[in-house]
């Protein structure tokens, strides 16, 4: 994570990656656009010139219908490709369970037995209002199932680096992918305004290689 930056954070997996090339590939189309348009207009302007053909014309009509559908079918069909991306779910070999609490974080790791713990905001941190006390570690390269719900009011667990937002919503289970394949510690917020504390929700996500997950899981207490 660096300070000052305009863009996105480096992504951390392939949807994630994904979604940083659509948005580029979408700011190309549409900084394409609003150039002919600038440039149309400042030609509109200088040229005091009429012509007929131009007040009226049905090719014209036409073609200025068809280029438009065009460039917006040239953005929404990867759009649609990522949403199927995203919201598909391959053979996951963990499962973890996100519940969002008035205020902070409990997680379940279904897949072993008595593996609980709560999250919160962790006192003394180096960086303010998102490290936590128990951070939530991951394997790298492994399909992950992360399941969301909440014991009172709406929250949103949110991973910018990962492409990860899913609300917590009570009494329903929402479920998202992941595939982390860049190790390091992840950081994120509650991005759904929950109440009083809603700013000290914090998300720390730690992605260690899969034997360190293995001694993880084996020394838990």
């Amino acid at each position: 994570m660096d300070w000052l930056k305009f863009s996105f954070y480096d992504s951390a997996s392939p949807i994630m990656e994904q979604l940083i090339m659509f948005h580029d590939y979408s700011m190309l189309v549409i900084s394409t656009i609003l150039s002919m348009v600038f440039f149309m207009m400042l030609k509109m302007i200088q040229n005091k010139m009429t012509s007929n053909s131009i007040l009226e014309n049905q090719m014209i009509e036409l073609i200025w219908t068809l280029i438009p559908t065009f460039i917006l079918s040239l953005i929404a069909l990867p759009s649609l490709h990522l949403l199927y991306l995203m919201d598909e779910l391959y053979n996951p070999l963990l499962t973890i369970k996100i519940l969002g609490h008035q205020w902070y974080w409990s997680y379940e790791y279904n897949d072993f037995n008595s593996i609980e713990f709560d999250s919160y905001l962790s006192p003394q941190s180096t960086f303010r209002l998102l490290e936590v006390d128990n951070t939530t570690p991951m394997p790298l390269n492994c399909q992950i199932r992360l399941i969301t719900s909440s014991y009172d009011v709406l929250h949103a667990w949110t991973i910018p680096a990962m492409g990860l937002k899913m609300d917590a919503t009570p009494g329903r289970l929402n479920q998202m992918s992941l595939f982390p394949n860049r190790t390091g510690m992840f950081f994120g917020q509650c991005s759904e305004i929950c109440g009083a504390n809603h700013s000290f929700m914090p998300i720390s996500v730690d992605v260690i290689p899969m034997n360190f997950f293995v001694s993880w899981v084996k020394n838990f207490n």
